[in-house]
């Protein structure tokens, strides 16, 4: 290398060493003026954390502001730590929805009983068109017939109206064989004669069902044997419960569901 390079090489070097000096001393505050502008580019360039929010001081005594705390000193993190929000408590077993309780279902209405008859025609085979209104026919001795009569041939089944227990197994010597029945609450008795006989089984003090045979038509008593039919009375009864006595009701709208014809 020729000398003229080697003084070229030191010069450089010694400008570099000169600037390096002199930026060293700016940042230590040794040449004044130049130290604030260093300081600010150094900390222009210098990433600076995110900023925190800080607290207002409390006044002091004298009214003015009191300074707040250094960041990241004990104070500081007490401030922080009270003005953190509170997480929210969960739902208590109060604040939950109940849910509604369930429609109950709609149930259909029963179905109407047919025509408003409220008792089974006893005599089997026999419709409601085939009955006629016999209630106030008259009979001897100035009395009515306060019953209906169902014509069928002898020996025809009879079957209980309702609901209820037989009370009294008689014979009679207008009636003839006879039976009387009480309905369930005993508020109702049905009084069956001139039967040819009794069913099978058939007791007194004994639950019968709706429908259950009790007997068989005939003409027994005082009926004539031309004409066998059922001489059938309903009877409301009273407080004694007597099973010969109560008011007698007509059976025809009961059995038919239409009105008496006189």
């Amino acid at each position: 290398m020729s000398p003229a390079s080697r003084a070229a090489l030191v010069f450089l070097a010694g400008l570099l060493a000169g600037a390096n000096l002199l930026y060293f001393a700016a940042l230590r505050g040794w040449v004044p003026g130049i130290a604030g502008r260093a300081s600010t580019s150094l900390q222009s360039a210098t990433p600076s954390p995110p900023a925190q929010p800080q607290p207002t001081g409390a006044p002091a005594a004298d009214g003015t502001a009191e300074a707040p705390p250094e960041p990241g000193s004990a104070a500081w993190w007490r401030r922080r730590t009270a003005s953190a929000p509170t997480p929210s408590q969960p739902a208590t077993s109060s604040d939950s929805i109940t849910p509604a309780p369930a429609t109950p279902p709609v149930l259909a209405p029963p179905p109407a009983q047919v025509a408003g008859a409220t008792l089974l025609i006893p005599v089997a085979g026999v419709d409601a068109k085939d009955l006629h209104d016999t209630f106030q026919d008259a009979r001897g001795e100035g009395r009515v017939h306060d019953a209906i009569d169902i014509m069928a041939a002898t020996g025809t089944p009879v079957h209980a109206v309702a609901d209820g227990r037989i009370v009294r197994l008689f014979e009679s010597e207008r009636g003839g064989l006879t039976i009387y029945q009480f309905d369930t609450t005993d508020t109702w008795s049905y009084y069956y004669a001139h039967l040819d006989a009794y069913a099978s089984g058939i007791r007194e003090d004994m639950p019968v069902k709706r429908g259950q045979l009790i007997g068989h038509v005939g003409y027994s008593g005082n009926a004539s044997p031309e004409a066998p039919h059922l001489h059938f009375a309903v009877h409301r009864l009273g407080p004694e419960r007597e099973w010969w006595g109560g008011e007698a009701v007509n059976p025809y709208p009961l059995l038919t569901g239409r009105a008496a014809t006189h």
